[in-house]
């Protein structure tokens, strides 16, 4: 399988080189956005791996103008802008999938052989659902049967994480590094007062129960 990387930090992009190589990728770098164009309709990558920061063209003009041009490759964007509402320009722009920084290598391939194996026909309609309640990943627009649900960004990336790991518990901690990142107070109830809003808006308004508190260890979504 082939893998572009077009990332203009020199240890990143050197270490996802040596890293992906030794892994059995055909693998080829690019360090700018000016010439990644052309690059990739050359190389016909399976997979491009993509910063989001780039000279030149950043890493959103590149992924619009690459999927403009219908060039059929899975993008992976990476990016230290990690909040919720940049994943949601990144996937708006036709990204596949959008991983922050700093990131573990592990994660990384297993997020490159899913896109692989996608058939690409659907991959630009991702689609999470619990029961009647669903969550378009390309647009972040949340819904409960026939209602449209108002929420923010926070809740959005507490939904998205919750409904994508349908049944796991996934504590306070987990949440809060997840959705805020790794800078905030982790004894803060920040996670518990947004989770009390989600299950505002996604569940008191209906008989069947969906975000579920598992006492002393954390939260999780599935039908019970």
């Amino acid at each position: 399988m082939k893998v572009l990387i077009i990332e203009d930090d020199e240890k990143v992009g050197s270490f996802l080189l040596r890293g992906l190589k030794a892994e059995g990728y055909l693998t080829q770098l690019v360090t700018d956005g000016l010439h990644a164009l052309q690059i990739a309709r050359q190389f016909e990558p399976d997979v491009i791996v993509l910063d989001r920061m780039l000279p030149q063209v950043d890493g959103l003009t590149l992924c619009q103008q690459i999927r403009s041009q219908e060039i059929p490759s899975r993008i992976l964007i990476l990016s230290a802008l990690s909040e919720v509402d940049e994943r949601v320009k990144g996937l708006r722009a036709g990204a596949d999938d959008y991983l922050g920084k700093p990131f573990h290598f592990e994660e990384l391939l297993a997020r490159i052989e899913a896109l692989a194996k996608r058939d690409f026909t659907t991959a630009h309609q991702p689609r999470l659902q619990i029961a009647d309640l669903t969550l378009d990943l390309d647009s972040m627009h949340a819904q409960r049967g026939d209602i449209a649900l108002n929420l923010t960004a926070k809740e959005l990336g507490i939904l998205e994480l919750l409904m994508s790991n349908s049944g796991k518990v996934f504590s306070r901690e987990r949440i809060l590094s997840n959705v805020w990142g790794l800078n905030e107070d982790p004894l803060t109830n920040i996670v518990d007062v947004y989770v009390a809003r989600l299950r505002k808006k996604i569940d008191d308004p209906h008989p069947v129960k969906l975000l579920h508190t598992r006492r002393g260890l954390g939260y999780y979504m599935q039908v019970e």
